[in-house]
């Protein structure tokens, strides 16, 4: 039985009880990926690491390797 079966199934006897209906599939998968992902950030700080993801850090190097040695206003790109 695949989860959109389960739904119909578990919205089926939901309406023979008088419950409300359970939510579709799918709709709080954006809510539990963030919670994982702060969970590992928590884990990560309780652990003594940075709590940065690989983006974050990336980005951190980027901008500092382009920000040093740099006047404000000067061009981003060396002539």
């Amino acid at each position: 039985m695949d989860a959109l079966q389960q739904h119909l199934f578990d919205s089926y006897r939901a309406a023979r009880r008088g419950e409300p209906a359970p939510p579709a599939p799918g709709t709080h998968d954006a809510a539990v990926l963030r919670g994982l992902r702060d969970h590992r950030r928590f884990e990560r700080v309780v652990a003594g690491r940075p709590a940065t993801g690989r983006l974050r850090a990336a980005l951190a190097r980027l901008t500092s390797r382009l920000g040093a040695g740099r006047a404000p206003g000067s061009p981003t790109r060396p002539s």
